[in-house]
């Protein structure tokens, strides 16, 4: 037995069932391997290294387990990086296998050398190791697994070219060798007696409470929905923790920030007490006003409490087990519902704005009306991924994820270019279930093209096989264009933010795929329900409209006013812009959000 071939065979021992790469020679003894391991665990081969990490942190995202990727020696380890710094920073497990060029030959400027422990320091800051002998391997990878699992974060293995052509030896019962095992145990952090006293009576003295959830809280949805309902709570929502709690809850305000909600909005201007649970959202602007509201966080990462806010009480340990028994101690308000009852009166009418923003008329066709019409389409337990940029921004606002439904996004990195390796490594995690990528164009020509390959290559081992790709295709950058009108106060610059309109559909028929290009609003939804009644991956071309502003939840009418001043000063397409923007905010205060304009 080969090193290589006992690497395989630890992985298969730790439950490993693919490993999402790409092939070069500085892992052809891995390759090898994997022929002589009959394709176990399977690998699965994308289209570039970055979209192998990509589909990494898609599968972790999830399935719940940890992902792992492969890549070989040099540049395919440095294509690795953008996807392992996305799971980094949403606090994903993924475990990356990398090869490297032969010790003889290291120090000595040789191809592909690159100093890969320097260059990982950073995205494997909790576990980076190169196995020289090969004693040292079942300890490295079994680590790697361990702590990839147990922080939520990612790891790296380096395994030089000729180390992995070596005859596998164990680590012997003598000095300076290091014995491994398999496993974890399970484990769920609680906080002391006296901290959870406290929190309760921070909680109970407030009249107007807030809750802020985040990923974190996604395995305590019946503890959340307990604390909401005895603290008379509205519950908002960061971005990674969209499908922690269906949004078909009264009292769930939906996104907060830039690409939030005004009920979120407003929930957190006015409450006086503040929960935020397994949550790290990051812009404190959009919480309450330093000394309006007393706080209390709860996260099971020590280093990421007390950050955003000032919190008066930071609390260490599980989302679960520490609402469990924070419960007993809170007490039920009654009588008065006033603040609850505005929250969810709020939230009611948000959602009819919503619909009015959906029906507001664009030229070909609004991105919101595409969106808001698949909130109604949605199958059951569906998975939905989205790519940064503008539509982000819709599926925050537009889709209302219901019970056992999944959706995920790159949160904090917002890189560009996961809506759609995000959904084949939701595949392989749930092949049973449909899943649906919203992309805008950039991200689909950045990547997600090619990754329609790896689509056709492997949809017909789906039990299930819907994967509907829709791209947003409006010939622009869009988020960036907005955020240099809003934020800069300059017109579009068309040499960064134009973009070729490509023939997405007619692309995936070449793949041998289904797809259809909709530029007709009485298209859209006929054009949705084919595609998710479709036996194989789908892609749908919406032609949008590039001047349909994603206006923040708090933007205001002088905003606006110097957002259309800039624009005017020489946007190319300034009256289309200022004209969208209008109709979308008038949406807010119109009864019942307005009809179509």
């Amino acid at each position: 037995m080969k090193v290589a071939d006992h690497l395989l065979q630890r992985l298969r021992e730790w439950g490993v069932e693919y490993v999402f790469g790409y092939p070069g020679d500085g892992i052809n003894g891995l390759l090898a391997a994997w022929g002589r391991a009959e394709d176990r665990p399977r690998f699965v081969q994308s289209r570039h290294e970055e979209m192998s990490a990509m589909q990494a942190v898609g599968y972790a995202k999830f399935s719940g387990r940890t992902g792992v990727c492969v890549a070989t020696s040099g540049p395919g380890a440095i294509h690795l990086l953008n996807g392992l710094y996305d799971a980094k920073l949403d606090h994903v497990p993924v475990v990356a296998v990398v090869g490297q060029t032969d010790r003889t030959a290291m120090g000595g400027s040789y191809q592909q050398e690159v100093d890969l422990a320097a260059l990982y320091k950073d995205v494997a800051s909790d576990y980076c190791e190169t196995v020289n002998v090969p004693q040292q391997l079942p300890g490295v990878l079994d680590r790697a697994m361990r702590i990839a699992a147990s922080r939520r974060a990612p790891t790296a293995v380096i395994v030089p070219a000729d180390v992995q052509d070596l005859d596998y030896e164990p680590p012997a019962h003598e000095f300076k060798q290091v014995p491994s095992s398999l496993g974890m145990g399970r484990y769920a952090p609680v906080p002391a007696d006296e901290d959870l006293a406290r929190a309760a009576e921070i909680l109970n003295a407030g009249e107007r409470p807030a809750i802020l959830i985040g990923q974190g809280a996604r395995g305590a949805r019946a503890e959340v929905e307990q604390v909401a309902e005895v603290l008379g709570a509205g519950v908002a929502k960061a971005l990674l923790g969209k499908d922690a709690l269906p949004d078909t809850l009264p009292y769930v305000t939906g996104a907060i920030g830039l690409l939030g909600t005004r009920p979120s909005y407003e929930m957190m201007r006015d409450c006086d007490t503040l929960l935020v649970v397994g949550s790290s959202f990051p812009y404190t602007q959009f919480l309450p006003e330093f000394g309006q509201a007393r706080g209390v966080q709860i996260d099971i990462e020590p280093g990421m409490v007390g950050l955003r806010y000032p919190f008066e009480l930071n609390v260490v340990g599980d989302a679960a087990e520490t609402l469990r028994r924070l419960l007993p101690l809170l007490r039920r308000r009654r009588g008065n519902h006033a603040w609850r009852s505005a929250i969810e009166k709020g939230t009611a009418r948000w959602w009819k704005v919503m619909e009015g923003r959906a029906e507001v008329s664009a030229d070909p066709l609004n991105p919101e009306y595409v969106v808001h019409a698949l909130d109604g389409l949605l199958p059951d337990r569906a998975i939905v991924t989205a790519d940064s940029g503008s539509a982000a921004n819709w599926y925050a606002r537009h889709l209302r994820l219901r019970d056992g439904m999944r959706g995920s996004l790159s949160g904090t990195l917002a890189t560009m270019g996961p809506g759609v390796p995000y959904a084949i490594g939701a595949k392989f995690a749930c092949p049973d279930r449909p899943a649906i990528a919203l992309v805008g164009d950039g991200a689909m020509q950045m990547n997600g093209m090619a990754e329609l390959i790896t689509a056709a290559k492997y949809h017909r081992e789906w039990s299930d096989p819907r994967l509907v790709v829709a791209v947003l295709n409006n010939g622009d950058l869009n988020q960036v264009t907005w955020e240099m009108r809003a934020l800069q106060g300059a017109p579009q610059f068309e040499a960064s933010q134009s973009i070729p309109d490509v023939p997405y559909a007619e692309a995936a028929a070449l793949f041998g795929l289904g797809g259809e290009r909709v530029e007709d609003p009485e298209d859209v939804v006929p054009a949705w329900r084919r595609a998710l009644a479709a036996d194989r991956p789908y892609v749908l071309d919406f032609r949008t409209d590039p001047a349909v502003p994603p206006i923040p939840p708090h933007a205001t009418w002088d905003q606006i006013t110097a957002a259309a001043e800039a624009v005017l000063r020489g946007d190319s397409d300034r009256g289309a812009v200022v004209r969208q923007g209008l109709k979308a905010k008038v949406r807010e205060f119109l009864p019942g959000g307005g009809a179509r304009r």
